[in-house]
């Protein structure tokens, strides 16, 4: 599916998946690209595992996964499903009864090995299970937990290994006529992940959850996943993704969106357009763009900001975007409003005169779309 007929050299072509349901949410086929984190508080806390689902909502997650390790956590979890606004994935490893338990509680997928989850009839109980309750599952390969007999046959994780271990789990689940389901094929090397993605999405129609596993802390993790998912995504891989950092899953959750804002696959919220800031800027750019982030955090309207501290690329940049702000001389700059230069404002009331265009600005669009319904 081409996203972009205008501008040919923008064009994404989507690899053609077949489309799932976790949850009211669906997963290939022509649906959007879905953003996923991961809650990091003891799921038996059910409070503290609510709070992080609702703030990961909030900042625009579409599916939250939760660990499940024991069977207490699997009580708390059908008290979470209840009060969680958006559908849960429960994590899944080795014991096959947290499968069950979790498909019982209400978990809209689940995320969980076939082959290491015990024998063939232990995995009969989880597929029947997910089936009975209207739950999709993902398979989950990944580069650290390879099974044995394929680290002996190609003596380290790679591409092929992680593509046949995939193929084996998939597999298990379609013997038992059970084909809702996506997949991931992870790694914490971006190589080794972008070719296990290649390999995975040219051997099955199933959806794919990108992601690269243990990518890192903030910064270094935010850039791993920039490269290793932008580029699948860029060739048309990927129907669901998490940034898999050590940091808040609400960063995940905003990572996850730049990168999809990036390549206009998903639009959501202010896009900030702004420069790194030189000897000639007419503000503080750093400072203003950090506190226009913050200020803006509500809007969820998709809408363009350009903040460019000289006329150098300034009025440019202003041309492309909803509203803009170019720094000039005499502690004031010049607003712009849909490309257009509209009027002066002092550097000491332009931040607050920005949030107010912009919000403006994002009332008439949702206006608008709610017109063309």
């Amino acid at each position: 599916m081409s996203l972009n007929h205008v501008r040919p050299w923008r064009d994404i072509y989507r690899r053609k998946s077949r489309q799932i349901m976790v949850g009211n949410v669906p997963v290939g086929g022509d649906a959007p690209i879905a953003v996923q984190t991961m809650t990091n508080t003891l799921t038996t806390d059910v409070a503290a595992t609510v709070a992080q689902v609702q703030a990961a909502a909030e900042a625009g997650a579409d599916i939250v996964r939760v660990s499940v390790p024991d069977e207490a956590s699997s009580k708390a979890l059908k008290e979470i499903v209840r009060e969680s606004p958006l559908p849960i994935v429960a994590d899944i490893h080795f014991h096959y009864r947290r499968g069950i338990e979790a498909a019982e509680a209400g978990a809209a997928c689940l995320r969980i090995n076939p082959g290491n989850i015990g024998d063939e009839a232990r995995v009969k109980e989880v597929i029947k299970a997910a089936r009975d309750h209207n739950c999709s599952i993902r398979i989950g390969v990944n580069a650290g937990s390879l099974e044995k007999h394929l680290l002996e046959k190609y003596g380290e994780p790679c591409p092929e290994a992680m593509v046949e271990s995939g193929l084996e789990h998939i597999r298990i689940l379609q013997d038992n006529d059970f084909h809702e389901f996506k997949i991931s094929v992870k790694a914490s090397d971006v190589f080794l992940s972008a070719a296990a993605y290649q390999g995975i999405a040219e051997a099955t129609d199933a959806p794919i959850h990108l992601g690269i596993t243990e990518a890192g802390g903030l910064v270094s993790g935010t850039i791993k996943s920039a490269i290793g998912l932008g580029n699948l995504l860029w060739m048309g891989i990927g129907d669901t993704i998490r940034v898999s950092l050590s940091a808040d899953p609400v960063e995940e959750v905003k990572v996850g969106f730049e990168i999809l804002k990036s390549l206009g696959l998903r639009h959501r919220g202010v896009n900030i357009i702004s420069c790194p800031s030189c000897a000639r800027q007419g503000f503080d750019v750093i400072k203003t763009v950090e506190t226009l982030e913050r200020r803006l955090e509500h809007i969820k309207t998709p809408m363009s900001l350009s903040i460019i501290g000289c006329v150098v690329n300034g009025p440019g940049e202003a041309l492309m975007t909803d509203v803009g702000f170019t720094g000039g001389g005499a502690g004031s700059g010049m607003v712009y409003l849909a490309g257009k230069a509209s009027h002066k404002m002092s550097n000491e009331q332009m931040i607050d005169h920005i949030v107010e265009q912009v919000e403006r600005k994002a009332a008439e669009l949702d206006a608008a779309a709610e017109a063309a319904e």
